[in-house]
């Protein structure tokens, strides 16, 4: 009698998960590295008052557009492991279509170089506040869609990510119409928490593409 594999994708072909996984992994460290970066090639920058769109709209702009573009590939790629890996039902796809349009968003954001000072540099719609309000939502459904999923697969995961989206659910409303005098410090929060859940997702990708097959029977 002949036996199925009925082993998910992610086991069979596991180098591609491998690699989506680190590739989501980099996308974060590339943002954090370019913000880091821009803030020592732009002076008098307050990392407490100035916002990292401060940064991304001077004259070293290439440096934050690059490491937007960066951070695009990771979610993009962190889109493709979840889908592989597919760990829930309706609400992990929607999910997955989520990382997908936030990648997307994220390159329109750093192609069209407004970053919210009202100047489209050359464009004729000024779209940027409306990208930043829906990344927010996108980013806000990321625990509700994906938490049961994550659970199943790790549980340890699973409540890091509910803590991170928690965090970005009670800060993101706040950045949006708080003074300039902190929006700074509360945007870089909003981004190590939107680095942190894509780089949970990324690693729980990892563990479950590396987890060897079942035997066969």
């Amino acid at each position: 009698m002949t036996t199925r594999n009925h082993h998910g994708p992610a086991q069979r072909q596991p180098f591609l998960s491998w690699a989506l996984g680190v590739t989501g992994l980099v996308g974060c460290l590339v943002v954090i590295a370019g913000t880091l970066l821009a803030q020592a090639f732009v002076p008098d920058h307050d990392w407490v008052s100035d916002t990292i769109s401060d940064l991304a709209a001077g004259r070293h702009a290439i440096i934050m557009d690059v490491a937007l573009y960066g951070f695009a590939t990771g979610i993009l790629a962190t889109s493709l492991a979840t889908a592989r890996v597919h760990l829930g039902k309706l609400d992990w796809s929607a999910g997955v279509l989520a990382l997908a349009i936030i990648a997307g968003l994220v390159i329109i954001v750093a192609a069209r170089d407004e970053y919210g000072d009202g100047d489209s540099n050359g464009g004729t719609v000024v779209i940027h506040r409306y990208l930043v309000y829906a990344l927010g939502v996108l980013f806000a459904y990321l625990p509700i869609g994906m938490y049961r999923g994550l659970k199943r697969a790790h549980l340890p995961a699973a409540r890091a990510f509910a803590v991170l989206g928690g965090g970005w659910v009670v800060l993101a409303p706040v950045f949006m119409f708080m003074s300039t005098r902190m929006d700074g410090l509360v945007e870089r929060v909003l981004a190590l928490i939107a680095c942190g859940m894509i780089a949970i997702l990324s690693w729980v990708t990892l563990q479950h593409g590396k987890k060897p097959p079942a035997p066969a029977g």
